[in-house]
């Protein structure tokens, strides 16, 4: 069974930093790219950053750019988001996901909270 589980959320001051983890279990992790992804009270879920588990090849949303960094545990089965300088404005549940086999997976979120 694919399993995502982001955690590592929490309330922080802007400016500060905070880092996710996803871990995973039920595929096999090298073959797959899994992205993060984030949703604010009464926006649409977005895409934020992805990456490549083969290759490490990464991919960021312009909002994000520069100040979060995405990266990978092969032997753990887990990528993580490393978050800096973080704005009001990323306040948000955020999300693993991965597509396997056509099908989408999403892990349970983890909130973070930005205070001005």
């Amino acid at each position: 069974e694919v399993q995502l589980q982001a955690s590592g959320g929490g309330r922080v001051q802007a400016g500060g930093s905070l880092r996710l983890s996803c871990a995973t279990s039920g595929f096999r992790f090298e073959d797959y790219a899994i992205g993060w992804f984030r949703q604010a009270p009464g926006r649409e879920r977005e895409g934020v950053s992805c990456i490549s588990i083969k290759d490490g090849r990464t991919y960021y949303s312009d909002s994000v750019k520069g100040r979060f960094t995405v990266s990978r545990d092969n032997a753990k089965n887990t990528i993580y988001l490393q978050m800096n300088s973080l704005e009001p404005g990323d306040t948000a549940v955020y999300f693993c996901h991965t597509i396997w086999h056509e099908r989408n997976f999403w892990g349970k979120g983890t909130l973070v909270t930005v205070s001005s």
